[in-house]
């Protein structure tokens, strides 16, 4: 059946379509990221991508932003539990099902403007959560004042997302399972370097 003018979109093939679309970003970056690949392997039309999305450019954008969530401010009152939260929130961004496609993002967004505005958002979300915690933890007096916010803020957040990476992929699953024990262990070293 033909698709007529004003007819709904159907919300199912818009999610096969950007599930596809983070998928193959992820697996093939920028270069190999194409409607006619999406197409494939969402089993949707190209005409019914195109009618959705004018080009590659606005479906990777929509793809990025509707599957990669921002990092929200944590505020349990402790800074451990402020860390972990924010650690886990690494941790679940890495290992979910948009996991390869936020870890391309940041290796493609300066030559990419489609891939650099969410990549910029993502960052400014991370930055934004991440220093007002330790503020809080500073004013609160459980931080030395003379913390290094940007180096313990790298040290978590690239923790989170090295660890990630450097696990293999028959261990990523029991990973994904219990994030909180490698969350735990990496606050608790930062804690400990931070306070001597």
């Amino acid at each position: 059946m033909a698709t007529t003018a004003g007819r709904r979109r159907d919300p199912e093939v818009d999610r096969k379509v950007t599930d596809a679309a983070i998928a193959l970003y992820g697996e093939c970056g920028w270069a190999g990221f194409s409607i006619e690949a999406v197409a494939r392997a969402s089993g949707a039309g190209k005409a019914s991508i195109y009618l959705r999305w004018p080009s590659r450019e606005a479906l990777l954008v929509d793809a990025l932003t509707s599957r990669i969530a921002p990092v929200t401010e944590v505020d349990t009152g402790n800074v451990r539990d402020d860390l972990l939260g924010l650690a886990r929130q690494m941790l679940d961004l890495y290992l979910g099902d948009a996991g390869r496609a936020a870890l391309r993002m940041g290796l493609e967004a300066e030559g990419i403007p489609a891939v650099d505005g969410p990549w910029q958002a993502l960052r400014a979300s991370q930055s934004s959560a991440a220093r007002a915690l330790v503020r809080r933890a500073i004013d609160r007096g459980e931080l030395p004042s003379e913390t290094p916010v940007t180096m313990l803020l790298d040290t978590l957040c690239g923790g989170a997302m090295m660890h990630v990476m450097a696990t293999p992929a028959d261990l990523r699953e029991r990973l994904a399972a219990d994030p909180g024990e490698f969350a735990a262990r990496l606050v608790d070293f930062l804690l400990a370097a931070v306070n001597r």
